[in-house]
């Protein structure tokens, strides 16, 4: 296809309680829907892979629903979840990616049973393509920073690739540059936090945004006293998960002030809540800490700090930030995620052959 073809695309975003989906022509998007999945309902499946079927069901019902022939759709293309590390770029989603996906080979997430269903959903469709793009494990790290400080432990790179690279090539259009030639530090204000460092277009040093490194966020305690975990974990008082659940989850701004709501904080700082301003400013440091942390792996040479996710609508937590690292490199903030067009972009790209989708083969 070329650039005058109608190209239309599905794309699937699982997560938690919910399946996104949304039809493309092109760069339009036609429609968009959230499909919501009770607690009761998911409760009925023993794994997130086991959701599977359920959630396909779910998907080609609504499509029905609104009239969408799948027969005119040329490319499906799926959150990817938790394979073996990847580097970024696009991927066709092959059987092997399915078997990882489905076994949670680095460990279960919702976003594994987006290339599940694009895989199924092409294979019931001759000539549609699944695909998935940056996925949550994709990996560039640079050797020096999987260094943890002990052989036994290796730091790994899952984080919130999509809307990092997505905003990091908005913010190179909007300054007229290539993002291959910026050196940022990109920043993913959500459930879960996630400070890159993007060197010329990879992202070569990361937290572990799943289990929780780096700040504290709305449901993840971040990087705890290591000591003080190691006591809790043989004290006899709490269960593998319950500490896991500490961790990522149940841990930050829930633990702290019992809702994991980033909005709900926001609205109590606004009414003079103290305990919510404390901690609220207490997230904001450690984030502006973190960045300052990762300014030091490209040397100071920053050609900006960029702000995303939806968190950054919060003006007040912006404004603590910026106050704490706008020396370091200008802040551009960057509110909102739109993981569905950025998966949309990456598929359209394909099927105009702009970009060759990547074969995956990792076995480790």
């Amino acid at each position: 296809m070329d650039s005058s073809d109608l190209v239309r695309i599905l794309v699937v975003n699982p997560g938690s309680t919910t399946t996104k989906i949304a039809i493309y022509e092109n760069t339009i998007c036609i429609f968009l829907k959230t499909l919501h999945h009770s607690l009761e309902d998911l409760a009925a499946f023993p794994t997130i892979a086991d959701q599977y079927e359920f959630r396909k069901n779910a998907i080609l019902k609504q499509l029905e629903m609104e009239a969408i022939p799948l027969e005119e759709v040329h490319v499906v293309i799926g959150r990817g979840g938790l394979t073996y590390p990847l580097e970024s770029g696009v991927y066709q989603v092959n059987e092997l990616m399915v078997k990882h996906c489905r076994e949670g080979v680095m460990g279960m997430h919702a976003s594994n049973l987006g290339s599940m269903i694009a895989f199924d959903i092409a294979a019931e469709h001759p000539g549609m393509l699944a695909l998935i793009a940056d996925p949550v494990v994709t990996d560039e790290m640079d050797g020096i920073a999987r260094v943890s400080g002990h052989p036994l432990f290796t730091r790994r790179s899952i984080f919130h690739a999509l809307n990092q690279k997505a905003v990091a090539r908005q913010h190179a259009m909007k300054v007229g540059k290539s993002y291959e030639d910026l050196d940022l530090i990109v920043v993913h204000l959500g459930g879960g936090i996630s400070v890159g460092v993007h060197q010329h277009g990879r992202v070569i040093d990361v937290n572990n945004a799943l289990d929780g490194e780096g700040p504290f966020s709305p449901e993840r305690s971040g990087s705890l006293p290591v000591g003080d975990i190691v006591r809790l974990c043989f004290s006899g008082d709490y269960t593998f998960n319950q500490v896991m659940s500490m961790i990522s989850g149940q841990g930050g701004m829930v633990a702290y002030l019992g809702t994991n709501d980033a909005r709900e904080v926001e609205i109590a700082v606004k009414k003079g809540d103290e305990q919510a301003t404390f901690y609220h400013e207490a997230m904001a440091y450690q984030i502006s800490k973190y960045i300052g942390e990762m300014s030091t792996v490209l040397k100071g040479r920053i050609d900006g700090i960029l702000i995303t996710g939806g968190i950054a609508f919060d003006k007040k937590m912006m404004s603590l930030i910026r106050e704490r690292v706008e020396f370091i490199a200008p802040v551009s903030v960057y509110a909102g995620q739109d993981e569905l067009k950025a998966l949309a972009m990456n598929a359209l790209m394909v099927a105009r052959g702009e970009v060759e989708p990547r074969v995956y083969d990792a076995t480790e």
